[in-house]
């Protein structure tokens, strides 16, 4: 059964907050989003002619109206101001719109804030109770301070890449199949700044956040990354057979059934062999030190039974017995799966007749789902609106 949704008269936590969103692209958005979803009040502030670059960053082909599908997942439930950062005018006002503000986030380069007169002592001198949150890609020293930010670009440069695929002398190197780094960087400046907004509401002084790609990619690999810096100094090997852990022992990984796959978490090795009823398996298991330094051999071994039977016929075996399995299912079949109903994770945007459909806040709020259906805003479509709520005399005219 679903849970409820939210009343009406439901307050959201972060109702009364006032977010400015100057950042582009996933991981500072993505921040702001869950701060919308959440009740902020976030207002994207982005150029006139063009927008958020993301705008124009399409996937799969799919657009909703002038705008890519991506812009409108990642930008829903926010509005729009539209100013040219480098116009004096437009600059002024969004000084004012940063002195009424609570939270600024932004993911321009370093030094970037510094020219246009918004770095963090600027906007402090105007707002000392402001949360001033920074993204960059590599942090602001060092060798690579500008080099491009980019997803694809930190998994490689931060190793990431190394720790996914099969191995082998000649095995490349596999990045994520998403945009994991840009989406735990939007994590963890949210809990930087809902972390000073709390220091805020104790001693009223606001605060300044900083987190970059490099570094939150270097966190997301904190547990095999620990290893390296306690062991002789060598990369981890990738499995042969079935890899899916560069640490884990056998079984760890996803195996050929007879008419799909199955995954298999940590088990006993002895016991699985028994479960499965594989007694070359049971030999080579008997020696439970093998189960990581013969992984390959005892995967292969496991790979080659798993074959024989369908993968609903190993998980009536395995999951009675409380083994760490799963069925490995694609997005049609999840979509038709009871789990996948019981979590109620979709929802559909208003976007003025073109139907969209996207993923919901996975956050519960006092047991109730929060779904918003405001589409992402069209570029500067409440200009006019938040200079009336700031009491100022509209210099940038509504875009529709």
């Amino acid at each position: 059964m679903n849970e409820p949704e939210p009343s009406a008269d439901a307050v959201p936590p972060l109702a009364g907050l006032r977010v400015l969103d100057f950042s582009q692209f996933l991981a500072g958005p993505s921040c702001a989003l869950r701060m919308a979803d959440l009740g902020a009040d976030v207002i994207k502030v982005e150029r006139p002619d063009g927008g958020d670059l993301c705008r124009q960053l399409v996937v799969a082909d799919q657009r909703i109206g002038a705008d890519s599908a991506l812009f409108h997942t990642i930008n829903r439930n926010k509005r729009s101001f539209a100013a040219d950062l480098k116009n004096p005018k437009d600059l002024a006002l969004v000084k004012q719109l940063v002195a009424s503000a609570d939270v600024m986030i932004h993911n321009f380069r370093p030094g970037v804030m510094e020219r246009i007169g918004l770095d963090h002592a600027a906007v402090e001198a105007l707002n000392p109770r402001i949360v001033y949150a920074a993204v960059t890609g590599y942090g602001e020293q060092g060798p690579w301070r500008d080099k491009p930010g980019q997803d694809l670009l930190v998994q490689s440069l931060s190793g990431m890449a190394w720790l996914s695929g099969p191995g082998g002398d000649d095995a490349p190197p596999v990045p994520a199949g998403l945009s994991i780094v840009d989406m735990m960087t939007g994590a963890h400046l949210l809990q930087g700044i809902l972390a000073l907004l709390l220091r805020r509401g104790i001693t009223g002084r606001g605060g300044r956040v900083d987190v970059s790609l490099l570094e939150s990619a270097l966190d997301l690999q904190f547990e095999p990354f620990t290893a390296f810096l306690n062991g002789a100094g060598d990369a981890p090997k990738r499995s042969t057979v079935n890899h899916a852990n560069v640490h884990a022992a056998a079984p760890y990984g996803i195996y050929r059934t007879a008419d799909g796959y199955m995954a298999l978490a940590m088990a006993p090795m002895d016991q699985l062999a028994k479960l499965v009823d594989c007694e070359a398996l049971a030999r080579l298991a008997a020696d439970r030190g093998s189960w990581y330094s013969r992984r390959d051999e005892l995967k292969q071994v496991l790979q080659d039974h798993l074959r024989s039977r369908g993968t609903a016929e190993w998980l009536a075996a395995l999951e009675p017995a409380g083994l760490w399995c799963a069925d490995v299912l694609n997005w049609p079949r999840l979509a038709q799966h009871p789990g996948f109903a019981a979590v109620d994770m979709v929802q559909s945007l208003d976007t003025g007749g073109q139907a969209m459909k996207t993923t919901r806040c996975p956050i519960r709020v006092d047991r109730q789902v929060l779904r918003h259906a405001r589409p992402a805003p069209s570029i500067g479509q409440h200009t006019q609106e938040i200079l009336e709520e700031l009491g100022l005399s509209p210099a940038v005219e509504k875009t529709e």
